[in-house]
């Protein structure tokens, strides 16, 4: 994968802009462009960056000897409902998982609850005999002659794809491969998604919905991922292309339009691996990562050099921030909070005659007023040209014109006449809300997680994230701030360097006295060959890391704890040893273990995992100087909301130990960044940017 001689290529197609980066074999960055996203064929907007970068270089396909691709495409037709028709198989007397659910509603009191869509009706719900138990033995033999009644069925409700999730066929999924070999015999153009490989593990509702989540959008995902494919082939790409998931990894196409629901969410993850190695090159163990690009906002804690991580997410909630109120979806993730609040975030009063910013999104098409390319609507990036915070002549390489007068009159006309307030009010108005509604997000994410942001480092990021910075950070109490090199494209950079990988969780209760140690180590050789597997096939060479997981909890509860566990093979003599780690992770999380209770053991993890490329180091600098200015521009101060003059710097000019004192404006190809009047910044050694807020009298 890190080829020493080709180039490597990196596409992050995103709600509003696509990404591109081209890198050499040492990982130094040769070109990146930033293209509008084209949302009826993403591919074309994916191809003009491509052209773009390679013509900048005068490189050729046949060069490129790695490509990463990561798109927002399986999480927007999840949240806006563009997927397949899905019917689901469950076994005899369950077909109703889903109406049940977890048999509690998210908010008791709630008179007028919506509840979450889970996207397959009870009429598209259908059952079969036969029947597993919890340790994998037949109960019920499969009923064969039953597949044809219900291939009819099938065929007459219109499905598409099905969801087959048959009770524990993660313990032994005979009846489920027998079931998709009956049912593709008579039925070959249906779309089969099996529990056991999507989700292999127990709670048979959150399976049931992840195997439906990855049956939607596996028929349009897996036309996608072909078309991509042929059409960059087409071009003279010579090299495979890996896809980027939602856990911070990659993996193959074949893998990726098997497992579409794993590229949830791959977008975003490619940011937090990028400010995951910069905390590490830095030497920084606690960062807030914030990513904000056209459509929506990114939040990421990194601790130790590592993104936060969770086993399972809700998409599409139907009350926002209500845990429970969306779709379950049981796959490894990096951990965010994602807010609809980016460049293209429109503006709008409320019925109570309120201001609001968000989520709906002006996107690419027809995008801000200011772009006029036939957007009215007021949204974020016409306040910030209101404000001055944008030069018109040198946004996106002069190649996207900026209208100063429409983003004026959109403000002016949408909600300066509703308030009674002049365009310039309303611009500072809109970006108050804006920057205030991320950092209250962060703010909930910190306090959920049980952290602190004020003494966190943020590494900002994405086309609208430098210019931002400052005012959100100031809200969430943040006195520090990176921005790395191309940070407009951060996202598709962090691609780049993120590993081939695969992690796998499967179920396999035991408790831990009673643990049958030579099974374990067979069922973990199993694990270890299937996700060997994926990962040679993206990283044919060099050494592969494992690390193997237990979730653990006491007999009677309802959720584990993650204990890591030793890669080799285990034995009885380990028993004391692990109770041990577990009531000392027990004790870290609830303050106190439960002595002489029953340990059990849910579920058991394996990833395997790539070399990434090396870190850099770059030299310290101790001698920081002023930078002389390329200019001046008139700006509306974020801090005492006058104008004022505000000097224009180039980021290609700056050298490491160069100051500058806000106001300012540091301009580059694809993004602005905005030091604030009470934040000074310079460049280090590695030409990162460091925003230092300064304190005195500006509290």
């Amino acid at each position: 994968m890190h080829n020493k001689n080709g180039l490597r290529l990196a596409v992050d197609i995103g709600g509003t802009f696509t990404d591109t980066v081209l890198v050499d074999g040492q990982g130094h960055i040769l070109a990146t462009a930033k293209t509008p996203t084209t949302p009826k064929n993403p591919t074309l907007g994916a191809l003009a960056g491509a052209k773009y970068v390679l013509g900048k270089t005068g490189a050729d396909w046949p060069q490129i000897s790695g490509f990463i691709h990561g798109t927002t495409l399986a999480t927007n037709a999840l949240i806006e409902r563009r997927g397949a028709v899905v019917a689901t198989v469950t076994s005899e007397g369950f077909r109703d998982i889903l109406e049940i659910a977890y048999e509690r509603r998210y908010n008791q009191y709630e008179i007028n609850l919506v509840k979450p869509d889970l996207i397959v009706p009870r009429a598209r719900a259908f059952t079969i005999k036969g029947r597993m138990d919890a340790r994998g033995q037949e109960l019920q033999p499969f009923d064969d002659g039953a597949v044809s009644q219900l291939a009819e069925e099938l065929s007459a409700c219109g499905a598409e794809a099905v969801a087959i999730c048959l009770m524990h066929a993660y313990a032994n999924p005979t009846h489920e491969l027998r079931l998709r070999e009956l049912l593709l015999a008579a039925l070959p153009d249906l779309t089969i998604s099996l529990s056991h490989e999507v989700s292999p593990e127990a709670r048979e509702f959150d399976r049931l919905s992840t195997t439906i989540a990855n049956a939607y959008i596996q028929p349009q995902m897996e036309s996608y991922l072909a078309d991509f494919q042929a059409r960059f082939s087409d071009e003279g790409l010579q090299c495979p292309i890996l896809m980027m998931t939602a856990g911070g990894g990659m993996t193959t196409m074949q893998t990726a339009a098997r497992l579409p629901i794993r590229l949830v969410e791959s977008g975003p993850a490619g940011g937090a691996i990028l400010a995951a190695r910069i905390a590490a090159e830095t030497g920084e163990r606690e960062v807030l990562s914030f990513d904000m690009g056209g459509t929506t906002a990114k939040l990421c804690l990194i601790d130790q050099y590592r993104p936060q991580t969770a086993r399972k997410f809700e998409i599409a909630r139907a009350a926002r921030f209500i845990k429970g109120s969306g779709m379950p979806v049981r796959i490894p993730v990096i951990e965010m909070i994602e807010i609809g609040a980016g460049g293209g975030s429109i503006a709008h009063v409320d019925r109570l005659g309120r201001l609001q910013v968000g989520p709906e999104s002006a996107g690419s098409e027809p995008g801000p007023a200011a772009f006029a390319k036939g957007g009215t609507d007021p949204t974020v990036t016409d306040a910030d040209v209101m404000q001055g915070l944008i030069e018109p002549g040198r946004f996106a390489e002069g190649r996207l014109g900026i209208d100063t007068d429409a983003a004026e009159t959109a403000l002016a006309s949408g909600i300066g006449q509703a308030l009674e307030l002049n365009s310039a009010k309303v611009a500072h108005g809109v970006s108050e809300i804006v920057d205030e509604n991320m950092a209250a997000a962060g703010r909930m994410h910190a306090v959920e997680s049980g952290k602190d942001l004020g003494a966190r480092l943020m590494i900002a990021f994405g086309g609208n994230g430098p210019l931002h910075a400052t005012r959100v950070a100031r809200r969430a109490q943040v006195d520090r701030i990176l921005i790395p090199r191309d940070p407009g494209v951060g996202s598709a950079v962090g691609f780049l360097f993120a590993p081939v990988s695969f992690e796998i969780i499967r179920s396999r209760y035991s408790t831990l006295e009673a643990l049958d140690f030579e099974g374990l180590n067979a069922f973990f050789d199993a694990m270890i060959s299937e996700a060997e597997a994926v990962v040679r096939a993206g990283a044919p060479e060099g050494r592969l890391t494992r690390q193997r997981q237990a979730f653990m909890r006491y007999h009677g509860q309802g959720h584990e704890i993650e204990i890591t566990l030793p890669d080799r093979a285990l034995k009885e003599a380990d028993i004391p040893a692990l109770r041990k780690t577990f009531e000392e992770e027990y004790s870290r999380q609830f303050s106190r273990a439960v002595p002489g209770m029953t340990i059990e053991v849910l579920n058991w993890a394996l990833e395997v995992t790539s070399e990434p490329p090396a870190l850099e180091h770059y030299p310290e600098t101790l001698e920081k100087k002023p930078a002389r200015p390329d200019g001046q521009r008139r700006i509306l101060c974020d801090v005492t909301g006058e104008w004022r003059e505000a000097e224009i710097h180039e980021r290609a000019a700056l050298r490491p130990g160069d100051q500058v004192s806000g106001p300012a404006l540091i301009i580059e190809p694809q993004t602005t960044t905005f030091v604030s009047a009470d934040f000074s910044a310079h460049l280090d050694g590695g030409s990162n940017i460091w925003l230092i807020r300064k304190r005195e009298g500006n509290r």
